[in-house]
């Protein structure tokens, strides 16, 4: 062969067939390794099972929820989103309450419910955004510009923050792509982290909230006043029915007349960690959980400090009781938060510390240490350590003013109990625990539990439904609370029986779970068509689920994972006498038509960092703390 025809054969071996072998080689051994990947966290399951009551009655309710909430929201939200009601500012009745009335909604939806829910709670979210922006106060001096800021209340306590966050905070869970969330997660966590010059409600050097009335436009720095609370003045006589029992607008002020030293710091304040710790599993930036720690561990110091129990007001000097006189007990919504209700005469004890433990719960999450536990828990032994005998019964009491310990009850005080228990696992935290019917059937003693809940909660859908059809309020009749107690989202039996999780609830918390599901064939959140899931058993180091496939000709695919937010590692699961190593976070279950079996899943819990991520995005956490 001449030079000349040699190089071109040269050439053309260099140019087209090696590249050709080279592409074909690479795809082989890319799909090899993805087969190979995927086979060392997929488990199959072949074994018949005939279809489990519960497991029909979780699938019916999924679907029962989801008709439900149409109607619920086709009577009173228009097609913007808009609540149809009158709108208003106050404690009383505000834009918490608006978006409220779809508490649930997004947790439905992350269960398996369908893509409706989601959509429905997107369009009255995005509606009340604006609603709230447009609606404005003539005297309330704060909200003459909107009642919303920026797409955040403008400043308000975080009893009612809490509240009107319930619901986005747990979009994440399901829709964590979506770029309006991602810059609200942002921006509303740079609010506390002073990212905003116009709100800079954190001293970084006193490690405090500055008032217990803040938001997009900052800290209130002044006393309140009943007005403040309550709102703009307005008819209610043959008009409205308040949530409070107030007949009058003058009785609506009165019931906040005493709501006045909001200066410094409270443990409610605390349910603004939920929106650092959300932007830190969305983006992964180390600002966010070294803010919340920081915070965090600070009220952990001033708890150590009084003794173990946790102060309800600290000045703006970063002193315990600094802006209520030197009292630790002092201050709105505090140990010796005690007022008269102006209809009745009577004495109501509104203490709300017990908001604070949103905090240490995002701080455990974040970093599985036992202290943010332990601080509560030991808190609970220490306030009911104070108990009294009286007829020769034990009482305990609820509230501390200037002659010590009050409101007395002939139960202790265990907010927060059943929390501790859950995170820890531990012996000690189960022995505070009032009867727990859930906790029971975990651990094997109320076996009717699973179909018991269920059904109550098909019964819980039907009385609503009826009540709201018998709802004779029309729009201008109507305050934002009304339709709440109409909401027919009933998640609690599916949210115990499938995830084994904790309810957020009102307070703007996280979901706290052992387990949740993906459908990887339509790339979304929530268990598949056909497929049940039934957690039995709960201990430190494992978590059993049977699965079940309810369709008996065609097989579903699951992907589980360890967490809500992948923050516990399977370390590998058992199943029939088998043993399948997994070391991941997450693990694709295949289930053959008609097909059912026990998992026992082995974690290494709070192993690591939690995320939004969903299991099939790039980078998906698998970092150990």
């Amino acid at each position: 062969m001449n030079p000349s025809k040699r190089t071109v054969l040269i050439n053309f071996v260099a140019r087209t067939l090696f590249p050709l072998l080279l592409f074909f080689s690479s795809t082989y051994l890319y799909s090899q390794s993805s087969l190979h990947a995927k086979a060392e966290v997929a488990i199959s399951i072949e074994s018949p099972m005939a279809p489990p009551t519960w497991a029909l009655l979780e699938r019916e309710l999924l679907s029962a929820n989801t008709t439900a909430c149409r109607e619920f929201f086709n009577k009173y939200f228009d097609e913007r989103g808009y609540l149809m009601c009158v709108e208003r500012w106050g404690g009383d009745d505000g834009p918490d309450d608006a978006i409220e009335n779809v508490a649930d909604w997004p947790l439905l939806h992350m269960l398996g419910a369908s893509e409706d829910l989601l959509d429905l709670y997107k369009k009255a979210w995005e509606g009340h955004l604006r609603q709230y922006t447009e609606a404005k106060t003539v005297d309330v001096p704060f909200a003459r510009e909107g009642m919303y800021y920026k797409e955040f209340p403008v400043m308000m306590d975080w009893m009612h923050n809490g509240e009107g966050l319930r619901v986005f905070n747990l979009q994440g869970l399901s829709d964590p792509h979506d770029v309006s969330y991602q810059n609200r997660v942002q921006r509303f966590a740079g609010f506390y982290l002073n990212e905003d010059p116009e709100a800079q409600n954190y001293d970084f050097e006193h490690k405090i909230i500055r008032s217990m009335f803040n938001g997009s436009r900052g800290p209130l720095m002044r006393k309140t006043t009943g007005l403040d609370w309550a709102g703009d003045p307005i008819r209610v006589e043959n008009r409205f029915h308040l949530g409070h029992g107030e007949r009058t607008y003058e009785e609506m002020v009165a019931h906040f007349k005493d709501y006045n030293d909001i200066i410094g710091d409270h443990p409610q304040n605390m349910g603004a960690t939920t929106l650092a710790a959300n932007a830190f599993m969305l983006t992964g930036e180390a600002k966010y959980k070294h803010w919340l720690l920081e915070y965090v561990d600070a009220w952990i110091g001033r708890t150590e400090a009084n003794d173990g129990i946790i102060p309800s007001n600290i000045g703006l000097d970063g002193k315990i009781g600094g802006a209520a006189e030197g009292k630790w007990y002092g201050g709105v919504y505090g140990w010796g938060f005690s007022v008269e209700v102006p209809q009745t005469g009577e004495l109501a004890h509104r203490s709300r510390v017990e908001r604070g433990q949103i905090g240490f719960n995002n701080a455990f999450l974040l970093t599985g240490d036992r202290r943010y536990i332990d601080t509560w828990s030991k808190m609970l032994d220490k306030v009911n350590s104070n108990s009294r005998q009286v007829d020769g019964k034990t009482i305990y009491p609820r509230m501390y003013g200037d002659d010590g310990w009050y409101a007395f009850e002939p139960t202790p005080w265990s907010d927060g109990a059943l929390e501790c228990y859950f995170f820890s696992c531990d012996s000690r935290d189960r022995a505070r625990l009032p009867k727990d019917e859930w906790i029971e059937f975990l651990e094997g003693n109320n076996p009717d539990y699973p179909e018991q809940a269920l059904r109550s909660d098909f019964e819980r859908i039907r009385v609503k439904i009826a009540a709201m059809r018998e709802d004779k309020t029309t729009p201008d009749t109507r305050l934002a609370d009304d339709p709440m107690e109409f909401n027919p989202a009933s998640v609690t039996a599916l949210r115990q029986l499938m995830t084994a999780g904790l309810d957020p609830g009102r307070g703007g918390a996280l979901l706290h779970c052992r387990l949740r599901y993906f459908d990887p064939s339509e790339r979304q959140a929530g268990i598949p068509p056909d497929v049940g899931a039934l957690i039995d058993e709960m201990t430190d180091g494992q978590v059993a689920v049977t699965l079940v496939n309810l369709h008996q000709t065609q097989s579903r695919e699951v992907v589980v994972q360890t967490g809500a937010y992948a923050e516990h590692q399977c370390l590998y699961v058992d199943m029939n006498d088998q043993r399948i190593e997994v070391n991941n976070p997450n693990f694709t279950v295949h289930l053959a038509p008609g097909t059912g079996a026990r998992l026992v899943i082995h974690t290494k819990r709070y192993a690591n960092q939690p995320t939004l991520k969903f299991p099939w995005d790039k980078d998906h956490v698998v970092k150990i703390k």
